[in-house]
């Protein structure tokens, strides 16, 4: 079943853009003059596999009379009534206005769900109204771009929950109850395996295979079953170093390949045993983590290897160095040709989804940052100690949180990476990206005893 969102915001946040970039079409006209959309327009949009129904609405105003802005109002109040959840749009590059704040605090009451979006974040000239969102209490904003299609894989991600629900282990259903698939992606350098091992997982020969490197150019998704769960499962183009890549057309398919990327939930990257683990596997492996999907690593034609202990070696020593942010990614041996050792992939993909998908709650990880304090409090900062109040967990897939200090102060890297390696450490969160945001922010919790 889909979902209807509807997009709101004041004039001239770039609703419309949001609206066309969504539907893939040039729908609702877009103009830099204010009050341009009066009317609701609905239509159905998708993101990636992810599909539903779209209102967009005109640019709030402070108006309750029979005036022309006043009924537009009401149409608008119609809209977000009828929807599933709504996005409030604010313009970061302007920054948060009054009338964003007024009308925050009315979403804020109402019944519907809302994200909050901050709209024009292309390049840094939306910085500072990004930050300055977070006082409109509506959580975390997405960060994106309209005009330029930026953000929208955050954007999957923060209306994904409104299609499905999720059960205590990470399963993901749909309103029926039906299992959603979990999406799969394989990638890797040319000629590394990936199809063939798409073919040996589904026991069919569905993806076109040979010796040449290059066969695959699309990106292919197959509907699988693994033991009872729903996978999709996506073949990609092979990715060569970004200097040698010059045609269009593989152009083309390493875009497709970075798309599925950033869409995926899980990704497994293939490798050539026989050309142990080059730079531009860790470079395929740090994009991976950057977009905060989940990471397995396949040493394909390791039938091949002869001085295999050394080569598993080799490989988790560059994996430790090249990566220290994402600890414990998994490894699997295999060959994808014979088949052998790729029954121990899937029940590991499984292990890393539901990882990926870790919760923890705000007790937990507040009682556990104090001893974190304890053993090594927060350096100086202009001559006065950064103080650190709380820590809550703003979202899963990956886990992410939100770190509030009572003072305005830049957290050195270091500090942040004693968090995480204590996050991952002590709540068994190996193989995911994990992601610490420092706020300056009231600690909510402060007289709650």
């Amino acid at each position: 079943m889909t979902f209807t969102v509807a997009i709101l915001g004041r004039p001239n946040v770039g609703k419309s853009t949001l609206f066309n970039r969504l539907v893939g079409k040039k729908l609702a006209l877009v103009d830099n003059t204010p009050g341009v959309t009066r009317d609701r327009r609905e239509g159905e949009a998708s993101i990636s596999n992810l599909n539903f129904r779209v209102i967009d609405t005109a640019g709030l105003e402070e108006k309750f009379d029979d005036s022309l802005e006043g009924r537009m109002r009401r149409q608008t109040e119609i809209a977000l009534e009828e929807a599933d959840v709504a996005l409030m749009l604010i313009d970061a590059k302007a920054g948060v206005t009054p009338l964003d704040e007024h009308f925050a605090g009315w979403l804020r009451r109402a019944k519907t769900p809302v994200i909050l979006v901050a709209n024009k974040c292309e390049g840094k000239a939306g910085e500072p109204g990004l930050l300055e969102s977070y006082a409109l209490g509506l959580g975390d904003p997405v960060a994106l771009s309209a005009e330029h299609g930026e953000g929208m894989a955050e954007l999957f991600d923060a209306l994904l929950p409104y299609e499905k629900t999720e059960d205590a282990d990470g399963k993901a259903e749909d309103e029926d109850g039906e299992e959603k698939p979990l999406q799969l992606a394989i990638v890797g350098r040319p000629n590394a395996g990936k199809s063939t091992l798409v073919n040996y997982l589904i026991g069919e020969e569905r993806m076109l295979t040979g010796p040449e490197a290059g066969v695959t150019r699309d990106a292919i998704a197959v509907e699988w079953e693994f033991e009872g769960r729903a996978i999709k499962l996506v073949d990609t183009a092979g990715l060569r170093k970004k200097a040698r890549v010059q045609k269009k057309l593989e152009k083309l398919s390493v875009a497709d390949s970075l798309r599925v990327i950033r869409m995926a939930e899980v990704v497994v990257l293939m490798i050539d045993a026989e050309e142990t683990f080059e730079k531009q596997d860790l470079t395929i492996a740090a994009h991976v983590i950057e977009e905060g999907r989940a990471l397995v690593i396949a040493v394909n034609k390791w039938d091949t290897v002869k001085d295999r202990q050394g080569t598993l070696k080799l490989i988790r020593d560059r994996l430790s160095i090249s990566l220290p942010q994402v600890r414990g990614i998994p490894v699997i041996t295999l060959s994808a040709l014979s088949g052998r050792g790729v029954e121990k992939l899937m029940p590991t993909v499984l292990e890393v989804y539901a990882l990926w998908n870790s919760r923890i709650s705000t007790a937990r990880l507040n009682r556990w940052l104090e001893i974190m304090l304890e053993q090594h409090p927060p350096p100086m900062a202009k001559g006065r100690r950064l103080k650190i109040r709380y820590m809550t967990q703003v979202k899963a897939r990956p886990p992410t949180f939100s770190l509030f200090m009572s003072s305005r102060g830049e957290l050195p890297e270091s500090y942040l990476r004693y968090l995480v390696n204590g996050l991952r450490q002590d709540f068994n969160l190996p193989a995911v990206p994990i992601r610490i945001f420092p706020r300056t922010g009231k600690n909510p919790y402060a007289d709650k005893g």
